[in-house]
């Protein structure tokens, strides 16, 4: 089978979703800066231009030469998993993948031109059939997303980084971009996990995934429920010491802590827009070109204002009462990204950044220990 085409695809009763745009299972704050991004004309031609410098090429002859291709003739059953992925997501052209020897639980995509995925040893040993294909379904879903261009990006500035270190404020700068692109990218690993859930079609087997990322293969030692309550404890406890300490931690990150992403996913699993998803009613890609930056920044703000407003946090319960409660929160959020504001002046709002991994940290669905 080329690697271009369907043929032979497993036979799987799950639902397939022809034509589905990454709209449909992107976070609301991955999808508004996504759809603004694909607004600018010529974007990622100019980001592509940059493949001389990326080290890209270098990196794709490294994991040809010292890695292992996934096909029929190896690791057969991950070959079943990525084909079946893409058909589930009609993703047309089924990207390589690579198997790499290292221990640590780990997978990635990257890629200017095209992506390439890469799944480490230590995570193909560590899950099983169905926590493998949720994180096989994670990534296809950042391919489709074009998150492989903005991993590859982040990768080489993480390393152009070290490079600069001793350039006086050198670093700083290149610190503060990346720092931008970690923040954004954490938002798109929760997108690739609603992906992954789309393809495997088992929370049970999402969650599962995400407790031995966390906790490594001891199944019989863990709990779901006390799983996700570790996730809602996190959130409402402490004050606002333990609120800045959360922050500080998560910066250095390209993933949303476990225990966290857990609780999300399974939070959007039991709401009515996945279930319509799962119906068969879901924006299409053919319509991407229409899709308003303006719905989608007013979607974002929403979703933030909703966060500020049901968040147990001690600094988030702060952030609303001084905006005068969620309703006003949002109304300003609102006003910032749709351009409204006092006497009709508009402002400006959003950014576009721009969103990658480093190599050292993605799980499942992007996969790695505290990586996900």
């Amino acid at each position: 089978m080329t690697e271009s085409s369907h043929e032979n695809v497993p036979s799987r009763q799950r639902r397939r979703f022809p034509g589905i745009s990454s709209r449909a299972y992107e976070h609301p704050a991955d999808r508004s800066a996504l759809v603004a991004l694909r607004k600018l004309t010529g974007f990622d031609t100019v980001f592509k231009a940059l493949s001389g410098l990326l080290p890209e090429r270098s990196l794709r002859l490294l994991f040809l030469s010292d890695s292992v291709r996934v096909s029929d003739a190896q690791f057969a059953h991950l070959n079943d998993m990525l084909r079946d992925a893409c058909y589930i997501l009609d993703l047309e052209k089924v990207p390589p993948m690579y198997v790499k020897q290292d221990p640590q639980p780990n997978a990635m995509c990257i890629g200017l031109d095209e992506p390439i995925i890469v799944v480490t040893t230590g995570l193909v040993e560590l899950l099983d059939e169905e926590e493998m294909r949720a994180v096989v379904g994670h990534e296809v879903g950042h391919a489709l997303s074009g998150h492989s261009v903005y991993r590859t990006i982040l990768l080489f500035l993480t390393n152009l980084a070290v490079k600069v270190a001793w350039i006086p404020l050198g670093n700083v700068a290149i610190m503060a971009i990346v720092t931008a692109l970690r923040e954004w990218f954490r938002k798109s690993e929760l997108s690739a996990d609603r992906a992954g859930l789309l393809v495997g079609q088992d929370i049970q087997a999402s969650m599962r995934g995400l407790m031995k990322i966390a906790g490594g293969n001891h199944l019989h030692e863990m709990n779901v429920d006390a799983f996700l309550a570790q996730a809602d404890e996190y959130e409402k406890g402490g004050d606002l010491r333990d609120s800045v300490l959360k922050i500080l931690n998560v910066l250095p990150r390209t993933h949303p802590f476990t225990t966290v992403r857990a609780a999300e996913l399974k939070k959007w699993s039991e709401t009515r827009e996945f279930q319509r998803l799962m119906d068969g009613h879901y924006p299409r890609r053919d319509e991407d070109k229409d899709a308003s930056v303006t719905d989608s920044f007013r979607e974002s703000a929403s979703h933030y204002a909703d966060s500020v407003r049901t968040s147990k946090d001690p600094l988030m319960k702060l952030v609303g009462d001084i905006a005068g409660g969620a309703g006003d929160l949002g109304g300003k959020l609102r006003d910032k990204f749709t351009g409204a504001g006092s006497g009709g002046a508009a402002t400006n709002g959003g950014g576009a950044p721009g969103r990658p991994q480093d190599p050292e940290e993605e799980g499942p669905g992007a996969t790695g220990p505290s990586r996900g």
